[in-house]
């Protein structure tokens, strides 16, 4: 039996997020409008995982978190942590390289209203959990917003009704692994303070801690 990979460039398994991919390319032909690749070191010890690219982020520079406002905080972070080289993430050739880090998402296509169906989300777990599997022993998954979350547990076997999802959660994954939980670093979110810089700062200095330590 063949393993699942941890991402297809050309898959096409859910109709409704093909479709609206198909849709998008041809109103934008210059997006990537395709499948997103996750980012990064491939050996990371820490792997953030996303909801899902947005329209004219992601599903555009064909990186996650690249051209839209939730990228600004994380890349930032990332940099003022040493896990990227840059504070901005501009464009996919720009040069940005991340240390010991990874980016990801639940979901790799871009959902219509950038709301995944649970169907949706399921069927791309398989890419998730094959790219979890090969998280080093002690590693940290920094899960942003719920959805992320249930997916890493979802991917891991676990009951989602005994890892309630909070920012600043921690959860044991086993294998000295951890799961990280922070609100998504949304424009919603970061505008109506749900989530501050300081609280996003506060989770990596904590993921960087667990790393180091």
């Amino acid at each position: 039996m063949t393993a699942t990979p941890i991402f297809d460039a050309d898959c096409r398994r859910c109709p409704r997020l093909a479709e609206f991919l198909d849709t998008v390319q041809a109103r934008y032909p210059d997006y990537h409008a395709r499948p997103v690749p996750p980012f990064g070191d491939p050996q990371a010890r820490l792997l953030i995982v996303g909801l899902a690219p947005g329209m004219h982020g992601a599903n555009a520079s064909g990186r996650p978190f690249t051209g839209d406002h939730a990228g600004i905080l994380l890349y930032r972070t990332l940099h003022a942590f040493g896990f990227a080289s840059a504070p901005i993430s501009t464009a996919g050739d720009d040069g940005l390289r991340l240390h010991d880090c990874r980016i990801t998402n639940a979901v790799k296509c871009l959902p219509p209203q950038n709301k995944p169906s649970g169907a949706e989300i399921r069927t791309c777990n398989g890419f998730l959990r094959a790219e979890l599997e090969g998280l080093p022993r002690g590693g940290v998954v920094l899960a942003l917003g719920k959805i992320a979350h249930d997916a890493v547990l979802r991917a891991y076997g676990l009951k989602l009704s005994t890892h309630s999802f909070g920012h600043g959660a921690e959860h044991a994954l086993g294998e000295e692994r951890l799961l990280l939980d922070s609100y998504h670093c949304s424009r919603y979110n970061t505008q109506t303070r749900r989530l501050t810089e300081s609280m996003f700062e506060d989770v990596f200095r904590r993921a960087r801690a667990r790393l180091s330590g």
